[in-house]
């Protein structure tokens, strides 16, 4: 499964300065993903924060606003802010609202609104979200599939 993050990560390394990754997830639900995901990271520090249902997604935006990490990982999987999920979008227009990029491993994850996508969701074809890019303030990568 470490392969599922690889691509993502070497995209992301590519298209934007990226040290500080951030994630939000139902920590315990997501415990095996997150393992995989820092295992993947690579010289990239991975900040985590732990939501336990929407209601926590204001204290989470706070906490991501204030550290303004380079980018946001969507994890697919997650029960709480995972693709498709009200959480997740509202997570990423708020990030992109002050300039932080989300990534995601899905073709949906792009959809909703990530500004970069690749991995086993997207079939390994690197799609980007041209709309959200553009907001968050970032090119989009050369060779992506725009949605």
């Amino acid at each position: 499964m470490g392969g599922d993050y690889d691509a993502i990560f070497g995209a992301m390394k590519k298209a934007w300065p990226c040290e500080t990754i951030a994630v939000v997830c139902d920590t315990n639900g997501s415990k095996a993903a997150l393992s995989t995901l820092t295992g993947a990271a690579t010289g990239m520090k991975i900040m985590v924060v732990d939501v336990k249902g929407p209601q926590d997604m204001g204290k989470a935006i706070s906490t991501l606003t204030s550290r303004k990490p380079d980018a946001i990982l969507l994890l697919a999987g997650d029960r709480i802010a995972g693709d498709g999920s009200a959480a997740a979008t509202f997570l990423i227009q708020r990030m992109a609202a002050i300039k932080v990029p989300t990534a995601a491993t899905t073709e949906a994850g792009v959809k909703q609104g990530a500004a970069l996508g690749v991995g086993p969701g997207t079939g390994g074809k690197l799609m980007s979200n041209a709309k959200v890019a553009g907001v968050a303030g970032v090119a989009v990568p050369a060779g992506a599939t725009v949605l």
